[in-house]
């Protein structure tokens, strides 16, 4: 997750457990357990896990490709 990228979608993530380098448009902050974070649509970011970690992602519009495939 590390990778610097952008999405169409708002993103709202909270950190659950850990230290996280969260880099946002080009702003780069330490997250631990307890902080949340948002990301605006079309905005280039980037997280790196500096403590083992757990970070809960919400998303707006839904991610489609993170969604699991139902099979009937």
């Amino acid at each position: 997750m590390g990778t610097p990228h952008e999405h169409h979608h708002s993103q709202v993530t909270n950190v659950a457990k850990g230290t996280f380098e969260v880099t946002i448009g080009g702003v780069t902050k330490v997250m631990k357990q307890g902080d949340c974070f948002y990301i605006p649509p079309h905005i280039v970011h980037g997280v790196v896990c500096l403590k083992d970690g757990l970070l809960i992602d919400v998303f707006s519009l839904i991610r489609e490709d993170f969604m699991w495939k139902m099979m009937y």
